[in-house]
């Protein structure tokens, strides 16, 4: 749905809630005195130390420091994205959520649109599995027999039947009123551009419906019955599905366990299938794509460990090295990520039938860890007694480093490659740092130097006890995290934010943000950014200890914006050369303070 949720309509909807009530649905709860008591459900503990208050409308754990309001709860607990949490508790009060811009003809257009598409999918997933019960379903039905699914796992699944007919889907929806041009847009229809016929895109095949994480039908799977090619086939890419963003069975995992504590990425809807059959219920297929970063993000929401599983043979290996590369960034202290190798020749479907359910797990159990399965890569092939080859094998493993975040793996990491080496834990550190000050990175600004007071035209310096002198839009993006309403001091447009920072993107979105939704909670805006690294970033601002005290922020935000607007004024030094030397060529004779000008710039370009 377009446009922010107000801010109003949040502050309403927390106060008609009661936070009791929706913990207490989730976690055994006990009246002690004025509040509720009970076990943790966010982490382990025999004695009770989560507490709920009805009077404040929070709960808070002594244990684990697990802190918030009902929202944040359902976020917490439902591993729910900030949208669809709100959307959950107005549900529960009966209540439309409400969005900045909605009175927006173009947005209401786009909303009835994605409405309209949704409503077809689900029409097309019935069809199909109303199909696979009447007699032209009879070979599916056999074919999925043979698979050994049962028919409760085909009823989780949706699992149907597309006939073998060229336009048997079109006949049905068309009776319905559905324009044929809507079909082909959401990838129910194919037309040929020479004659402009349509005609059904999914035939004879095993239909898989692909949900979103609400359960709504947005793409289907097909597997093929006969000897048509592809044997198997996905949905084209329509205004409600994207392969680079789903997971086929991510909404049938979390509807068998809420509490997911791991999820294995596995290559087709096939395998996550059989799998279920055999009662494990918390794998997920990527749709003909490699694992996304947009992927990852969305199952580290949810999990703290995923499971990569492959074939043992080359491309396997190929595609491993791929997840590896696209895993890197994603490991903040806290997660966890597995590498899978089958024996060649094997696939999940056949190896969990061959073995078992309880082999399979044990496989999943024992699966290398993402530190262990980078050593073996970096050493493939090598020879290490030798130094060249000793080398080229702690490069590689230092260029892994350099792309995790900042943190105990890296350092765990770097611990181990100088044990395999025998080369000073010291030395590599250094070397990651060098290289980090090198190419700084987009999340990391470099650090802004000692500036004269804010009275005197300039930008005061602010450093921290836990961490270096943040730069010049961090110290934007800080102050925005505490103090949102700030907001209103800035400039109406965001051409002061200097365009070389690394976190000038983050802080005009952050700036676009806090003006749409006119939000004024700190919890409120991080909430927003939850789950992605721009919110791992603000979170990490939102910590750091604030120096300024509360009545002199403004100033500093106002000599902040002054500051990047000066800069902006100010001709560079190869801009001020590039005057004076026109200048001379012009005839025109420079004045000794303008030679003397000169050289200074070009011994500093040259520095």
């Amino acid at each position: 749905m377009a446009g922010q949720i107000p801010q109003r309509f949040i502050d309403d909807l927390l106060a008609r809630v009661d936070v009791v009530e929706v913990v207490g649905e989730r976690v055994q709860l006990k009246k002690t005195g004025r509040n509720y008591s009970g076990l943790c459900p966010f982490h382990q503990e025999k004695t009770p130390s989560f507490t709920v208050s009805a009077d404040k409308q929070f709960y808070h754990c002594f244990g684990c420091g697990a802190h918030g309001n009902a929202l944040r709860f359902l976020m917490e607990y439902d591993k729910l994205r900030f949208p669809e949490a709100v959307e959950q508790l107005a549900a529960r009060q009966g209540l439309e959520v409400p969005r900045e811009g909605a009175d927006d003809p173009r947005a209401q257009a786009r909303e009835r649109k994605r409405q309209e598409g949704v409503n077809l999918l689900e029409l097309a997933a019935s069809f199909y599995r109303e199909r696979l019960k009447m007699p032209e379903g009879l070979a599916a039905r056999e074919y999925l027999a043979r698979r050994g699914l049962s028919e409760e796992v085909q009823r989780d699944f949706g699992i149907g039947y597309a006939p073998d007919d060229w336009e048997a889907l079109k006949r049905h929806l068309s009776a319905r009123d559905i324009a044929e041009t809507v079909q082909v847009e959401y990838g129910l229809l194919v037309q040929r551009e020479e004659s402009g016929r349509t005609y059904d895109r999914f035939r004879d095949r095993v239909m898989f419906p692909i949900r979103d994480v609400r359960g709504r039908t947005i793409a289907f799977g097909g597997r093929v019955l006969g000897d048509a090619k592809p044997k198997y086939l996905n949905s084209s890419e329509t205004p409600v599905f994207h392969k680079g963003r789903e997971l086929y069975g991510l909404f049938e995992a979390r509807q068998a366990n809420p509490r997911l504590e791991r999820l294995v990425i596995v290559e087709g809807y096939m395998d996550v299938v059989a799998l279920a059959q055999f009662g494990i219920r918390n794998a997920v297929a990527t749709l003909g794509t490699s694992t996304s970063e947009e992927h990852l993000a969305r199952l580290f929401r949810l999990v703290s460990e995923v499971v990569f599983c492959f074939d043992g043979d080359k491309a396997g290996r190929q595609a491993a090295s791929r997840a590896l590369e696209t895993v890197l960034p994603q490991m903040i202290d806290g997660r966890e990520a597995r590498f899978l190798f089958l024996p060649e020749g094997e696939d999940p479907d056949t190896l969990v039938r061959r073995e078992g359910r309880e082999a399979f797990e044990n496989r999943i159990t024992c699966a290398s860890p993402l530190s262990e399965f980078l050593f073996d890569q970096a050493s493939r092939g090598r020879d290490l007694a030798r130094i060249e080859e000793r080398e080229r094998f702690a490069s590689q493993v230092l260029k892994a480093a350099s792309r995790l975040p900042q943190g105990m793996l890296q350092t765990v990491l770097l611990g181990e490659l100088a044990r395999r080496t025998g080369v000073d834990q010291s030395r590599f550190e250094a070397l990651l740092a060098r290289e980090e000050d090198a190419a700084p990175s987009p999340v990391e600004p470099n650090a802004a130097p000692a500036a004269a007071p804010l009275g005197q035209g300039a930008v005061s310096h602010v450093s921290s006890a836990k961490g270096a002198a943040l730069g010049l839009v961090a110290r934007v993006l800080q102050l925005l995290v505490h103090e949102p309403a700030l907001v209103e001091r800035l400039p109406a447009e965001d051409d002061w934010c200097p365009e070389g920072d690394g976190d000038a993107a983050l802080c005009r979105e952050l700036v676009r943000l806090l003006r749409a939704g006119r939000y004024r909670s700190p919890q409120v805006v991080l909430a927003h950014f939850q789950g992605s690294a721009q919110g791992e970033r603000l979170a990490l601002l939102a910590r750091r200890e604030m120096l300024i005290p509360r009545g002199a922020r403004a100033q500093e935000l106002d000599g902040l914006v002054e500051h990047f607007r000066r800069h902006q004024r100010r001709p560079s030094c190869q801009e001020q050369i590039d005057a004076l030397l026109a200048k001379q060529r012009s005839g025109e004779r420079l004045s000794p303070e303008e030679r003397q000008q000169l050289m200074m710039l070009l011994a500093e370009l040259g520095s």
